[in-house]
């Protein structure tokens, strides 16, 4: 049997039997994915190979696109301005307690940027399995405007590694923000042009489609910002996320199913490829490394611990009994902390062992995040169940 044929029906084993045993041991399917992917790396059935690697990259991708599909940029400039203060805040909070816990334990200062990192990509999985409940609406709100603050320190400290604190530095960050602007215009002027031409509209994503014409327009505008991203040298993953957006702000009310059509998609195959090669790229012998599984918790607890006292702004919008939720959703950023762990990593900005702490906390983040999420969402759902037979 050759590598690629083990590799392929071992992810297809795994794709398949995930779901199962998730049900039969109640932990998340991303967890077991991750586990199990792990494993099959361990007993070498699951290998480094180039096309593996291009599909869970792929995978990573759409997890970014679904992610953006979660943000209608046209609710999200009537949100209120107290939400919007807060959320910008808690970005502060954030940032800072992680440079205090950076300078109080004389870490690198790839830690204050490392620390604080949100991605929003987990909560599109949490939404499919919680349903549209209001934490992860808010959590959603915020974790926006965190993951564009994550994705301007990304940028920034992806060039300050890779370039230094030179011209080339400087010409990255105005490409970027240059980017931020034209976006923005894009945005406004095809706005006008659908409000002025509604038939626009009709002619890309038809009612009476047979030919799939709105999952082809949607891929083609996907493909399209990760080719405009690819050659401005920017971050990619940035590039699938605004894709996201777009199609929803624009799409979404025209034709409400497509946001389901593209998730089932997305779920169905392509994105737990990326959770399976993320659980093959840890190596399973390094936990017997001296003090790693130590490091990996402790920047675990630190980066939840963090969120927790962060997400104490939101009180008032979510009560105490489920305010905290806010913060364990936005604990999960596994794939900006990968990405910046090998940037880092690759640039000898850390050590090895560094490496796989990262890369163990990031695992060990989900597991755990997810497994306290599952729990209290029951907890939640059973508290409210109750209220609702109480008698009046």
């Amino acid at each position: 049997m050759t590598e690629e044929i083990l590799i392929i029906i071992t992810i297809s084993l795994i794709i398949f039997s995930s779901p199962l045993i998730s049900k039969f041991i109640k932990l998340p399917t991303i967890t077991i994915e991750i586990m199990l992917g792990a494993l099959a790396a361990y007993f070498a059935f699951i290998t480094e190979h180039a096309v593996l690697e291009l599909v869970a990259e792929l995978g990573f991708l759409y997890l970014m696109f679904l992610a953006g599909l979660e943000v209608d940029l046209k609710k999200l400039m009537t949100i209120s301005n107290t939400i919007l203060r807060k959320s910008i805040f808690y970005n502060v909070i954030l940032f800072s307690l992680s440079a205090l816990i950076a300078i109080y334990l004389d870490l690198g200062l790839i830690f204050i940027v490392v620390l604080p990192l949100i991605s929003i990509g987990l909560l599109a999985a949490l939404k499919k399995e919680y349903g549209d409940v209001d934490w992860i609406k808010l959590s959603i709100t915020v974790g926006l405007i965190g993951e564009i603050v994550s994705i301007f320190a990304l940028t920034t400290v992806s060039a300050a590694l890779e370039f230094g604190i030179n011209i080339e530095f400087y010409k990255t960050m105005v490409l970027f923000v240059a980017f931020l602007v034209s976006m923005l215009f894009i945005y406004k002027l095809f706005h006008n042009l659908i409000w002025w031409f509604p038939e626009i509209k009709a002619l890309l994503m038809p009612e009476q489609d047979h030919q799939e014409q709105d999952i082809r327009v949607s891929m083609a505008i996907f493909f399209l910002m990760i080719a405009v991203m690819m050659a401005l040298h920017l971050k990619v993953a940035f590039g699938a996320f605004i894709a996201g957006t777009f199609i929803t702000t624009f799409f979404e009310k025209h034709n409400n199913k497509l946001s389901h059509k593209l998730e089932h998609f997305g779920f169905g195959w392509l994105v737990p490829i990326f959770f399976i090669s993320v659980g093959a790229s840890f190596e399973l012998d390094a936990l017997l490394q001296d003090g790693l599984l130590v490091s990996a918790i402790l920047i675990v607890v630190a980066m939840v611990g963090i969120r927790f006292v962060a997400s104490m702004l939101f009180i008032k919008e979510m009560g105490w009994n489920k305010f905290f939720m806010i913060g364990f959703s936005h604990s999960m950023p596994i794939t900006l902390l990968i990405a910046v762990a090998t940037l880092a990593y690759h640039t000898h900005s850390i050590t090895q062992f560094y490496y796989y702490a990262f890369i163990l906390a990031a695992i060990i983040e989900v597991l755990v995040v997810m497994i306290l999420i599952r729990i209290v969402a029951s907890f939640l759902k059973n508290s409210e169940k109750k209220k609702v037979k109480k008698p009046i």
